[in-house]
């Protein structure tokens, strides 16, 4: 409570001035993980990329299927001439006249520079898999590598120097120049971007909303000490950490706004707008994404006019009803999911996990790898109640991480259900009854200030302690946002709650990132959990989960594709191999001030440039 009380009178002290136009507060929760483009993966470091930075094409509008300029002046179609070659070649003149935040001019090499330094650079746990995918058919820089030289990774490189063996070091070097360096060319004022083989969403990848596809300025990043853009020299930057790279707490964009700081210790972020914007300045001189997560602060804030809009918990929205100066958008679309996610092997030194052993502190790092354990949470969570408590109806169950409104949804596909009975019972299964017999303690995690995933780790604990009282010990773990991303990568929680915002309107974006052994969540469920996806199964004809997501990504009949992604789903939903929770419906929270917000399921926050405030 001092805390909350010292929390607030920090916000009192520096929020006294009268309604200004000019400036827009967002309370939000959380803070950004990064803002390097090529290594950012959430929506809260997202929407700050996404004022900040470019990309070469956007969403128009409220559309998810139609696209318009940004930094390049046309949006390339089989008509106009700039998609050729059966859909394998695309055209992007450049736009001129355009200037980054520091004066530098926007030139057709920072596209390729910046389009070459992300697939080069594709950091664990990154967005980069997806254009790897769309241009060469692979899902990461390592895939492709070991297939040009034959080699595993692991025996390219000296794993104490980092440095190529010298003789491979010739074949890293033809890697860039045989393999990436003709994938993205420039050809005068045009940028040609050629794929392997033609994919269909190929532009939404790279569309604005998505922050990999960001244009950087390639003199400015080779000058703070990115990747000098050789080729004999690529490799040096390709295992940066987080905190390493100097784009991490740093901004050097085209776009609308400019980064002015950074507060780690508020969690705030401050930008300021770009006045020489090629569009146009913006109405909005300052901008503030204040990550507070303590609701009644936030409510605070918003009810004083001191916030222009806030991050809602539903479970409270009845509580800004009926203020004239507060409006209330309802039932938002969304392309989205939250998942309860289970880690099949977790890192042995984690912390979550007790003693580590089946002795009732603690569980082995492999505790998840029974279906049994994994049962028994499914039936731990009261979903009814949850979407009409904490939800308040905004939200709608699903039997798979795969969102309604895209291919393949089948609303027929069995739910999973709360019941006490079949808890108890998965857990007298678990471990051959070694789980029933030992008891077991186990931490379940989710991201701080996210009330409605809260309540679910709340459920987990509570059901799991009530079918096996003295057995089951669960810890509800609530860990700041960076520090939750972080432990997820490392392997470390055996049971996380989390979201997926499609990065791109196609069903093999939500299949393929929670279900395949090489997909965004796979390193953080385990090595398990990748043998068992990628295991040839007799119940799938032979082939394994893998292959089955692989074939319905290639597949270009709709009716086809939509029976491969139900027998995907089938087998996914037997073997309980994670547990979607609901499917949000969005609402916003703004004073009524605000103008010009529309909403885009494809976008990771606020478009700031379209908004302006007027009583």
């Amino acid at each position: 409570m001092k805390k909350l009380l010292v929390m607030l009178g920090v916000l009192l002290v520096a929020f006294t001035f009268a309604f200004d136009p000019t400036v827009y507060v967002s309370a939000t929760i959380g803070e950004p993980d990064t803002l390097d483009p090529h290594l950012a993966y959430d929506t809260a470091s997202g929407e700050v990329i996404y004022n900040v930075y470019e990309n070469l094409i956007a969403y128009k509008g409220r559309s998810v299927s139609e696209f318009e300029p940004r930094l390049a002046t046309e949006v390339p179609s089989v008509k106009n001439g700039l998609i050729k070659d059966g859909g394998k070649t695309y055209i992007f003149p450049i736009r001129k006249g355009v200037k980054f935040h520091n004066g530098n001019p926007l030139t057709p090499e920072d596209v390729e520079y910046s389009f070459e330094r992300g697939l080069l650079y594709d950091p664990e746990g990154g967005p980069m898999w997806m254009l790897w995918y769309a241009l060469f058919g692979t899902h990461s820089r390592d895939e492709a590598l070991e297939e040009f030289v034959g080699k595993p990774v692991s025996e390219i490189f000296d794993a104490k120097t980092g440095e190529p063996k010298p003789e491979y070091r010739q074949k890293l070097i033809d890697f860039y120049k045989q393999v990436v360096d003709p994938a993205i060319e420039v050809q005068g004022d045009n940028v040609v971007i050629k794929l392997k083989r033609p994919y269909g969403p190929f532009m939404n990848i790279i569309a604005q909303s998505a922050n990999w596809a960001a244009i950087l300025d390639k003199e400015t990043c080779i000058k703070i000490g990115l990747w000098d853009g050789k080729a004999d020299t690529w490799w040096k930057w390709k295992d940066m950490k987080k905190e390493e790279s100097p784009l991490y707490a740093w901004t050097n964009g085209t776009g609308p706004f400019k980064l002015a700081e950074w507060d780690r210790k508020q969690q705030k972020v401050t930008l300021v707008a770009n006045e020489q914007y090629w569009r146009g300045a913006p109405k909005l001189k300052k901008v503030i994404i204040w990550g507070i997560d303590e609701w009644s602060t936030r409510k605070a804030m918003l009810e004083r006019g001191d916030a222009d809009s806030i991050a809602v918990v539903l479970e409270y929205l009845d509580q800004l009803r009926g203020n004239k100066d507060i409006q209330i958008i309802e039932n938002i679309p969304t392309l989205s999911v939250t998942v309860v996610a289970f880690n099949w092997s977790v890192n042995p030194s984690s912390k979550y996990i007790g003693s580590g052993k089946l002795d009732g502190n603690g569980i082995p790092p492999d505790f998840f790898n029974d279906i049994y354990a994994r049962k028994a949470i499914a039936a731990a969570i009261n979903y009814d109640a949850l979407i009409r408590d904490v939800l308040k109806g905004f939200g709608k169950r699903i039997p798979t991480a795969l969102p309604e409104g895209l291919l393949g949804f089948d609303p027929s596909l069995p739910l999973y259900k709360f019941n006490l009975t079949e808890v108890r019972n998965n857990l007298m299964k678990a471990w051959n009854g070694q789980a029933w017999a030992k008891g077991f303690k186990f931490s379940v995690a989710y991201n701080q200030g996210n009330v409605a995933r809260q309540r679910v780790a709340e459920m987990i604990k509570m059901y799991l302690e009530m079918a096996a009282p003295g057995k089951a010990k669960i810890d509800v773990q609530p860990l700041q946002w960076p520090t939750f991303l972080d432990a997820t990568k490392r392997g470390e929680l055996p049971v996380f709650i989390l979201g997926w915002l499609a990065d791109f309107p196609d069903p093999d974006n939500f299949i393929f990132t929670y279900y395949h052994s090489k997909g965004d969540y796979s390193g953080r469920q385990g090595e398990n959990f990748r043998k068992f996806v990628s295991t040839p199964r007799k119940e799938l004809g032979g082939k394994s989960l893998d292959d089955l997501i692989e074939q319905a990504a290639a597949e270009t009949d709709p009716q086809v594709r939509a029976k491969l992604y139900l027998q995907i789903q089938k087998f996914v939903i037997d073997n309980c191999i994670s547990v979607p929770v609901y499917q949000p419906l969005g609402v916003r929270v703004q004073r009524t001030w605000v103008k010009g917000w529309y909403d885009n399921p494809m976008r990771p926050g606020m478009d700031f440039y379209v908004v302006w405030k007027e009583k």
